[in-house]
Protein backbone atom coordinates (compact mmCIF):
# COMPACT_ATOMS: atom_id res chain seq x y z
CA UNK A 1 0.00 0.00 0.00
CA UNK A 2 2.66 2.90 1.00
CA UNK A 3 5.80 1.24 -1.25
CA UNK A 4 8.70 -0.96 -0.49
CA UNK A 5 8.36 -2.57 3.54
CA UNK A 6 12.02 -3.19 3.68
CA UNK A 7 12.83 0.28 2.60
CA UNK A 8 13.68 2.80 5.05
CA UNK A 9 10.58 5.27 5.51
CA UNK A 10 12.32 7.31 8.46
CA UNK A 11 16.18 7.39 9.08
CA UNK A 12 17.76 9.27 11.81
CA UNK A 13 21.82 10.34 11.75
CA UNK A 14 23.14 11.51 14.85
CA UNK A 15 19.87 13.33 15.96
CA UNK A 16 20.68 15.74 18.99
CA UNK A 17 17.93 18.15 20.87
CA UNK A 18 19.33 20.79 22.78
CA UNK A 19 17.59 23.39 25.19
CA UNK A 20 19.91 25.51 26.25
CA UNK A 21 22.18 23.19 28.27
CA UNK A 22 20.38 20.34 28.40
CA UNK A 23 20.64 17.65 25.78
CA UNK A 24 17.22 16.26 25.93
CA UNK A 25 17.94 14.24 22.79
CA UNK A 26 21.72 12.82 22.02
CA UNK A 27 22.91 11.01 19.39
CA UNK A 28 20.29 8.97 18.61
CA UNK A 29 20.34 7.10 15.10
CA UNK A 30 17.85 5.13 14.19
CA UNK A 31 15.99 3.14 11.15
CA UNK A 32 12.10 2.68 10.39
CA UNK A 33 11.31 0.38 7.96
CA UNK A 34 7.79 0.83 5.96
CA UNK A 35 5.15 -0.65 7.73
CA UNK A 36 6.94 -1.41 10.48
CA UNK A 37 4.90 -1.18 13.99
CA UNK A 38 7.60 0.43 16.75
CA UNK A 39 7.12 0.85 20.34
CA UNK A 40 9.36 4.14 21.30
CA UNK A 41 8.80 3.58 25.64
CA UNK A 42 10.74 4.37 28.80
CA UNK A 43 10.65 6.78 31.69
CA UNK A 44 8.73 10.06 32.20
CA UNK A 45 10.98 12.62 30.91
CA UNK A 46 13.39 10.14 28.74
CA UNK A 47 12.32 12.15 25.56
CA UNK A 48 9.97 10.26 23.83
CA UNK A 49 7.50 13.39 22.58
CA UNK A 50 10.68 14.98 21.87
CA UNK A 51 11.30 12.40 19.42
CA UNK A 52 8.06 12.25 17.96
CA UNK A 53 8.27 16.38 17.52
CA UNK A 54 11.36 16.04 15.52
CA UNK A 55 9.91 13.73 13.63
CA UNK A 56 6.88 15.88 12.62
CA UNK A 57 8.82 19.40 12.86
CA UNK A 58 7.01 20.37 15.89
CA UNK A 59 10.39 21.32 17.28
CA UNK A 60 13.78 22.26 15.38
CA UNK A 61 16.56 20.07 15.21
CA UNK A 62 19.90 21.14 16.53
CA UNK A 63 22.42 18.56 15.48
CA UNK A 64 22.20 15.65 12.94
CA UNK A 65 19.94 14.82 10.07
CA UNK A 66 16.06 13.37 9.70
CA UNK A 67 15.25 11.90 6.27
CA UNK A 68 11.33 11.20 5.91
CA UNK A 69 10.21 9.30 3.02
CA UNK A 70 13.50 11.40 1.20
CA UNK A 71 12.54 14.55 2.76
CA UNK A 72 15.68 15.92 4.42
CA UNK A 73 14.76 17.51 7.68
CA UNK A 74 17.33 19.55 8.04
CA UNK A 75 17.18 21.20 4.83
CA UNK A 76 13.04 21.52 4.70
CA UNK A 77 11.66 25.62 4.98
CA UNK A 78 8.62 26.85 6.83
CA UNK A 79 6.66 27.27 3.31
CA UNK A 80 7.23 23.55 2.73
CA UNK A 81 6.53 21.91 5.84
CA UNK A 82 3.13 20.93 4.66
CA UNK A 83 4.53 18.58 2.20
CA UNK A 84 5.81 16.89 5.11
CA UNK A 85 2.88 16.97 7.15
CA UNK A 86 0.97 15.29 4.27
CA UNK A 87 2.75 12.33 5.19
CA UNK A 88 2.42 11.99 9.11
CA UNK A 89 -0.99 11.48 10.97
CA UNK A 90 -0.37 12.73 14.39
CA UNK A 91 -2.50 11.44 17.41
CA UNK A 92 -1.78 13.12 21.51
CA UNK A 93 -2.69 12.07 24.50
CA UNK A 94 -5.03 15.06 24.99
CA UNK A 95 -6.85 14.62 22.04
CA UNK A 96 -6.42 17.99 20.49
CA UNK A 97 -9.97 18.47 19.26
CA UNK A 98 -12.21 21.77 18.31
CA UNK A 99 -14.49 22.24 21.08
CA UNK A 100 -16.31 24.11 18.93
CA UNK A 101 -16.53 21.91 15.89
CA UNK A 102 -18.69 18.89 15.86
CA UNK A 103 -16.90 14.89 15.28
CA UNK A 104 -17.64 15.55 11.52
CA UNK A 105 -16.09 18.73 11.04
CA UNK A 106 -13.06 18.11 13.33
CA UNK A 107 -12.26 15.53 10.70
CA UNK A 108 -13.23 17.33 7.56
CA UNK A 109 -10.69 20.38 8.59
CA UNK A 110 -7.86 18.29 7.45
CA UNK A 111 -9.25 17.16 4.19
CA UNK A 112 -10.37 20.99 3.72
CA UNK A 113 -6.78 22.00 4.14
CA UNK A 114 -5.63 19.92 1.61
CA UNK A 115 -7.83 21.57 -0.91
CA UNK A 116 -10.24 18.56 -1.48
CA UNK A 117 -13.92 19.10 -2.86
CA UNK A 118 -16.84 18.98 -0.53
CA UNK A 119 -17.84 15.76 -2.50
CA UNK A 120 -14.40 14.11 -1.45
CA UNK A 121 -14.65 15.17 1.90
CA UNK A 122 -17.92 13.91 2.36
CA UNK A 123 -17.11 10.25 0.98
CA UNK A 124 -13.65 9.92 3.05
CA UNK A 125 -15.38 11.25 6.42
CA UNK A 126 -17.82 8.98 5.88
CA UNK A 127 -15.77 6.43 5.71
CA UNK A 128 -13.37 6.73 7.97
CA UNK A 129 -16.27 7.73 10.92
CA UNK A 130 -17.83 3.87 10.02
CA UNK A 131 -14.33 2.48 10.23
CA UNK A 132 -13.67 3.72 14.05
CA UNK A 133 -17.18 3.20 14.82
CA UNK A 134 -18.27 6.81 15.36
CA UNK A 135 -20.58 7.24 12.35
CA UNK A 136 -23.53 7.61 14.88
CA UNK A 137 -22.12 10.33 17.17
CA UNK A 138 -20.49 12.32 13.78
CA UNK A 139 -22.55 15.38 15.00
CA UNK A 140 -21.75 15.29 18.87
CA UNK A 141 -19.56 17.62 20.01
CA UNK A 142 -15.96 16.86 21.56
CA UNK A 143 -17.73 17.71 25.54
CA UNK A 144 -19.92 15.02 24.96
CA UNK A 145 -18.48 12.43 24.36
CA UNK A 146 -16.04 9.29 26.56
CA UNK A 147 -12.38 9.83 26.49
CA UNK A 148 -12.20 6.67 24.58
CA UNK A 149 -14.72 8.15 21.77
CA UNK A 150 -12.95 11.65 21.40
CA UNK A 151 -9.28 9.40 21.04
CA UNK A 152 -11.52 7.81 18.11
CA UNK A 153 -12.09 10.83 16.48
CA UNK A 154 -8.42 12.18 16.82
CA UNK A 155 -7.25 8.18 15.17
CA UNK A 156 -9.75 9.20 12.48
CA UNK A 157 -8.97 12.52 12.14
CA UNK A 158 -5.04 11.24 11.59
CA UNK A 159 -5.62 8.56 9.23
CA UNK A 160 -8.65 9.44 7.04
CA UNK A 161 -6.10 10.63 4.23
CA UNK A 162 -4.08 7.37 4.61
CA UNK A 163 -0.41 8.75 5.30
CA UNK A 164 1.81 6.39 5.36
CA UNK A 165 3.19 7.41 8.43
CA UNK A 166 1.55 7.60 12.27
CA UNK A 167 2.97 8.96 14.73
CA UNK A 168 0.83 8.48 18.28
CA UNK A 169 2.09 10.34 21.95
CA UNK A 170 0.49 8.50 24.52
CA UNK A 171 -2.19 7.90 22.76
CA UNK A 172 -4.27 5.66 25.64
CA UNK A 173 -2.30 7.70 28.73
CA UNK A 174 -5.91 9.10 29.78
CA UNK A 175 -7.74 6.19 28.60
CA UNK A 176 -9.34 3.47 30.38
CA UNK A 177 -8.06 -0.26 29.81
CA UNK A 178 -11.37 -1.01 27.56
CA UNK A 179 -11.00 2.24 25.51
CA UNK A 180 -6.89 1.69 25.46
CA UNK A 181 -7.27 -1.58 23.83
CA UNK A 182 -10.02 -0.21 21.11
CA UNK A 183 -7.34 2.23 19.86
CA UNK A 184 -4.20 0.06 19.95
CA UNK A 185 -6.90 -2.22 17.59
CA UNK A 186 -7.38 0.25 15.26
CA UNK A 187 -3.46 1.37 14.70
CA UNK A 188 -2.68 -2.50 14.16
CA UNK A 189 -5.60 -2.37 11.89
CA UNK A 190 -3.82 0.93 10.18
CA UNK A 191 -0.74 -1.02 10.20
CA UNK A 192 -1.89 -4.28 8.26
CA UNK A 193 -3.35 -1.82 5.67
CA UNK A 194 0.52 -0.78 5.21
CA UNK A 195 1.25 2.13 7.39
CA UNK A 196 3.95 2.90 9.14
CA UNK A 197 3.08 3.48 13.06
CA UNK A 198 5.13 4.91 15.60
CA UNK A 199 3.78 4.50 19.61
CA UNK A 200 5.67 6.46 22.14
CA UNK A 201 4.53 4.88 25.45
CA UNK A 202 5.60 4.55 29.05
CA UNK A 203 2.37 1.82 29.35
CA UNK A 204 4.31 -1.43 29.34
CA UNK A 205 1.35 -3.11 29.12
CA UNK A 206 0.38 -2.11 25.78
CA UNK A 207 3.63 -3.42 24.77
CA UNK A 208 4.10 -6.88 26.39
CA UNK A 209 3.13 -9.83 24.83
CA UNK A 210 3.68 -8.05 21.16
CA UNK A 211 5.81 -8.92 18.73
CA UNK A 212 6.95 -5.46 17.95
CA UNK A 213 9.95 -3.83 17.66
CA UNK A 214 10.76 -1.60 20.99
CA UNK A 215 13.01 1.04 21.43
CA UNK A 216 13.85 2.11 25.04
CA UNK A 217 14.84 5.65 25.54
CA UNK A 218 16.46 7.07 28.93
CA UNK A 219 17.82 10.75 29.22
CA UNK A 220 17.48 11.37 25.72
CA UNK A 221 19.49 8.45 24.33
CA UNK A 222 18.97 4.81 23.12
CA UNK A 223 19.52 1.97 25.46
CA UNK A 224 21.42 -0.47 23.83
Amino acid sequence: MYGIKNKHIIQMFHVYKIYGNKEVISDISLNVKTNEFLFLTGPSGAGKSTMLKLLYVGEPISKGQIIIDGLNLVRITKHNVHVLRRKIGIIFQDFKLIISKNVYNNIALVLEAKGYSRKKISQKVNSILELVGMKKLAYAYPPSLSGGEQQRVAVARAIVDDPPIILADEPTGSLDPDSAISIIELLNDYHKRGGTVIIATHDRSLINGTNRRVVYLDNGMIEK
